[in-house]
């Protein structure tokens, strides 16, 4: 009898947290940046309030545990000359991984102070955008621009000791002038045993595989695209239904057009959304946590901007320029830019919180 109480006092106390859940309508936030000298980063791994991981273009792997009072910096080197331009970084649980731009491609494995080369790819046209891993910490993926007729995607099925690529014979035909942007590290989604993969170019589109990658489907978006510049920079889900793609036209950073667009069957289909207006080009997307999928923010060289309404509707916060950023809580997240890594906190309600 009293687990029976129990159970049903659990349930009404979620349903009741549910009905009162209250987006929030408008909120102000702080930002504090370190000046990070002569490097862009755009891959980071935000940990806790403290601590926050990045690779940089001039070859670094840094990361602060104190609140960016300290930074540890380790530089890598390749053949005493190659200085990898990094604009990929993960974790897997136990080390991170960081993949660079251009030929040669050089995947990292870093633990402390050491790094180890465990996979390197040589061909005119390589260039690797972005590298997660799935919640299992096993399986890894990465993808990159086409060498041949497909997306250039590696896999590891082993937390990252070993790497393949998968052939063109086992993913979608790419349209010529099809590709990637390596701007925040946020054009792959995994989660579960699903991955989500977002093209832009000569076409935007959605590559998906619900089995860590051994087969694909692709689907088409109502996101700008055409030429090079155009197309989905960042992808998220709130859950394997629910998830929104960001991006439009880098060459033209002001325009709202068809640069936002939600799914609501795992992508799929997608809608877009009163093409964004108050957004303009976007870089990156994240749902903010512990807010039902309601409240998102998204970064770019147009500023910060907030929705409360699951993408539909935007408000800029903020005119500051970043590439990425990774939320820790639903009041505070890292940032990450040119020059410069920050820590951002929401400070002031301008109506009804949670409750």
């Amino acid at each position: 009898m009293k687990s029976i109480i129990l159970f049903i006092f659990t349930f009404l106390l979620i349903t009741a947290c549910q009905e009162h859940y209250i987006p929030r309508k408008s909120i102000t936030i702080r930002i504090d940046e370190f000046k990070k000298d002569s490097t862009s980063i755009r891959a980071i791994v935000a940990i806790d309030t403290n601590t926050v991981h990045y690779a940089d273009s001039n070859a670094s792997v840094c990361f602060t545990n104190d609140a960016g009072k300290s930074w540890i910096i380790q530089k890598i080197v390749f053949q005493d000359t190659i200085k990898p331009h990094f604009r990929s970084l993960d974790w897997n649980g136990n080390s991170f991984f960081a993949i660079s731009i251009a030929n040669p491609a050089l995947l990292y494995k870093i633990t402390n102070d050491e790094n180890k080369l465990i996979y390197q790819e040589h061909h005119e046209n390589v260039f690797y955008d972005s590298l997660q891993f799935f919640e299992d910490g096993i399986h890894g993926i990465a993808v990159g621009d086409p060498t041949e007729n497909c997306a250039s995607i590696i896999i590891t099925k082993d937390a990252g000791e070993s790497w393949q690529k998968i052939s063109c014979d086992k993913l979608p035909f790419f349209e010529k002038e099809e590709a990637f942007f390596a701007a925040s590290n946020t054009n792959i989604k995994t989660m579960g045993k699903k991955v989500w993969i977002a093209s832009g170019g000569k076409k935007a589109r959605i590559l998906f595989s619900d089995n860590y990658g051994e087969n694909w489907q692709i689907f088409e978006t109502p996101i700008i695209q055409g030429n090079g510049p155009q197309g989905i920079y960042s992808i998220d889900f709130f859950d394997e239904n629910t998830g929104i793609v960001v991006g439009g036209n880098y060459a033209k950073p002001s325009e709202n057009n068809a640069n936002i667009a939600i799914t609501a069957d795992g992508g799929k289909t997608w809608d877009l959304v009163a093409n964004g207006k108050n957004a303009g080009y976007k870089s990156c997307v994240q749902y903010i946590p512990n807010t039902q999928g309601k409240e998102l923010m998204a970064v770019g060289i147009t500023g910060i901007s907030f929705s409360n309404d699951g993408g539909n509707s935007w408000k800029k916060i903020s005119t500051e320029q970043y590439y990425s950023i990774q939320f820790i809580d639903k009041n505070s997240a890292w940032l990450s830019g040119a020059q410069k890594i920050s820590k951002l906190s929401i400070v002031k309600l301008h109506t009804d919180s949670f409750k």
